[in-house]
């Protein structure tokens, strides 16, 4: 086996580099335990926040599995309840950017809708749109999920 002679400058170069290195790596593996940290405290948090959904829904459904006739009251109050609910949920989602897309005007924005039907509509100029099937969501700037809508056609 041959060895090669290097200079002491050059070994010294050498030894300091792999010390450079092996410090850059104990740097990396503590900033991944701590970015690690992080997310599993930012997804603890976020299932608790579902579980207050889930709390909500059971109590709904526990409240009607024990009321098989629910009274005026109870169906009265259903529509505010539900919608409570919804609230929450696209809270938890607004604290992670995740927002409802707006539509402006009545023609779809193909960047941001997908027209899922068309309906005979001669009441109205072609491509209007005349319902949104699903709601459609941006996560920071990212289209997440198209505006799902119906528009109208002549015939």
């Amino acid at each position: 086996m041959s060895q090669i002679k290097l200079s002491s400058e050059i070994r010294d170069r050498i030894v300091n580099e792999i010390g450079t290195l092996l410090k850059q790596q104990v740097s990396l593996k503590q900033t991944l335990r701590e970015q690690d940290s992080q997310n599993q405290s930012a997804n603890e948090e976020l299932f608790l926040e579902l579980l207050e959904i889930v709390d909500a829904l059971d109590f709904l459904m526990e409240y009607m599995a024990n009321n098989p006739d629910p009274s005026p009251q109870f169906i009265q109050r259903l529509p505010k309840s539900v919608g409570s609910i919804q609230k929450k949920l696209l809270n938890i989602l607004g604290k992670r950017q995740v927002t409802p897309i707006e539509l402006e005007g009545n023609q779809p924005d193909f960047e941001v809708c997908k027209v899922v039907d068309r309906e005979v509509r001669p009441d109205q100029s072609p491509q209007t749109i005349t319902k949104v099937v699903r709601q459609g969501f941006r996560v920071n700037n990212k289209l997440l999920r198209p505006i799902e809508v119906i528009t109208s056609k002549l015939e």
